[in-house]
């Protein structure tokens, strides 16, 4: 007991308490009569732990630990989302603190309201709360993913948000690491696992396509992501962003000529090449349609006015990974230049073209 304790960071008497509880009880004992713990043990005990620095009351803990329904796998994935939801709410305060250092830095009052909500709900839900109102399925996207996909009946769903581009009439598996995207799910929307791509919950291959659109960018390691998505499935599809070409910035008026900080969102990424070669896939343009119903960063290259609504940025992570100060600035400039013409002036080539090439590629295998 005494090694269990200093290896958990416990006391003997709260292992003691567990035990008296009925919590944890070390199922063997010693030659000499002392307590030992089996490795099935030590399971629960990281369990009952892993809860109690989450905050819940030994009460609620037993309820967990305890119920016969699910089996250990399946409480380890439940606790993986809790975690990954207290780290979303933890970055979300940090960049809520941020702003506010910001503005105090300049001299500006911070009201009352804003100061709340570093704690309060609005805040938490903004990181995805707005997906619903303008990121949704754009057909002639979809229709192209479909046509890769192929004649797969099995399709795991890495980073799969809400829900848009998963195939009807197909088995779907979702997996997303955000609590607030799995909120909000439609109701009768495939399953959906609380993982991250890069360590995927499944036994080598189990699907027969793993699909990934608009979510490379958001993981810690894309190659790493990619590979367990080629381990899992037979198949890969993925729809992410080419940087490889010279100039890559200039293909969009919005990052060419107000968001050079574009490019310190995509520091770091993996080459298209790179993420090629480490599936061994082929790539395929895909043309964004000038009235794209998916509200993804590029998808207003015709319709610059909505670049200057909130809702329509809130939706996209690039404003918030660019920060207040750049993202004020380039509204501010875009609305003088579409208000005095210059904007219409500069990009008169874009009036009569029903789809744009903007970088966005498939990965297929």
């Amino acid at each position: 007991m005494g090694r269990v304790a200093e290896l958990a960071g416990v006391t003997v008497r709260t292992l003691h308490h567990y035990d008296e509880i009925g919590l944890v009880r070390p199922s063997a004992r010693t030659a000499k009569g002392y307590r030992a713990y089996s490795a099935g043990d030590v399971e629960r005990l990281r369990e009952v732990l892993a809860y109690r620095r989450l905050g819940f009351g030994l009460r609620e803990i037993t309820d967990l630990v305890g119920d016969a329904s699910t089996d250990p796998f399946a409480r380890l994935l439940q606790l993986r989302g809790l975690l990954l939801e207290r780290r979303d709410r933890a970055d979300a305060m940090v960049a809520a603190i941020d702003r506010e250092i910001e503005a105090r830095g300049k001299g500006r009052t911070v009201t009352p309201e804003e100061q709340l909500e570093v704690l309060g709900a609005r805040l938490y839900d903004a990181i995805g709360g707005a997906y619903t109102a303008t990121r949704r399925t754009e057909p002639r996207i979809a229709a192209q993913i479909l046509d890769v996909l192929g004649d797969a009946q099995t399709v795991l769903n890495v980073g799969a948000g809400t829900g848009n581009y998963e195939p009807a009439g197909r088995e779907v598996i979702a997996v997303e690491p955000s609590a607030v995207m799995r909120r909000q799910r439609p109701v009768g929307s495939a399953p959906c696992v609380a993982a991250a791509a890069e360590s995927l919950p499944f036994e080598d291959g189990a699907f027969d396509v793993a699909m990934a659109v608009s979510t490379v960018h958001h993981w810690e390691d894309p190659i790493a992501g990619l590979r367990e998505m080629r381990r899992v499935a037979r198949r890969v599809v993925v729809l992410t962003f080419d940087t490889d070409d010279l100039g890559w910035q200039d293909r969009f008026w919005l990052t060419r000529d107000y968001l050079p900080e574009f490019a310190t969102v995509l520091a770091g990424f993996p080459s298209l090449a790179a993420m090629a070669d480490a599936i061994d896939a082929r790539t395929e343009p895909v043309p964004i349609p000038w009235d794209c119903a998916d509200g993804l960063f590029e998808a207003y290259w015709r319709r610059p006015d909505a670049y200057l609504e909130d809702h329509v940025r809130r939706a996209v992570s690039v404003w918030t990974r660019v920060g207040p100060e750049a993202e004020r600035r380039a509204v501010q400039s875009l609305g003088d230049d579409l208000a005095s013409g210059r904007w219409a002036e500069r990009n008169s080539d874009l009036t009569n073209l029903a789809a744009a090439d903007l970088g966005l590629r498939l990965l297929i295998t």
